[in-house]
């Protein structure tokens, strides 16, 4: 196992909070878009407590995710870039998206919230590998 790019976590998470940022704001964040019920949306009563929510799970995630590639080694990951698109989006493809569809189900969001959710964090997960593929 060769070194946890420490640089390339933090940055991630970064990355990936200003993509939730631009994506929960001015792409997605309307009230249109995040109607749940007749006549309810949802509303973030204290932005701030879960901007830091958010910011230290992206933190946790981006952790794991550079110490899965540190495992996988510098020189595999030299011979096979593809390698960091591959395994950040299959983690949101296979445990990330299912996971929080489940919960979505139970809650009754609406389909086009569980999308926009959905879309985020696929997204979010390919930005994190782009970094460290970009700083690796």
């Amino acid at each position: 196992m060769g070194p946890v790019n420490w640089v390339a976590v933090v940055v991630a998470a970064l990355a990936a909070g200003l993509l939730a940022f631009a994506w929960f704001g001015p792409l997605f964040g309307r009230a249109k878009a995040r109607k749940v019920a007749p006549g309810k949306i949802l509303a973030r009563s204290r932005p701030e407590r879960v901007a830091a929510i958010t910011g230290g799970l992206l933190l946790l995630t981006s952790a794991m995710m550079g110490h899965m590639f540190a495992r996988i080694g510098a020189e595999t990951l030299a011979a096979k870039p593809w390698l960091y698109f591959m395994m950040s989006g299959g983690l949101a493809l296979a445990f990330v998206i299912p996971a929080l569809w489940i919960s979505f189900t139970h809650i009754r969001v609406p389909i086009r919230v569980a999308m926009i959710d959905a879309g985020y964090w696929l997204a979010g997960y390919l930005t994190m590998g782009a970094v460290f593929w970009l700083l690796g």
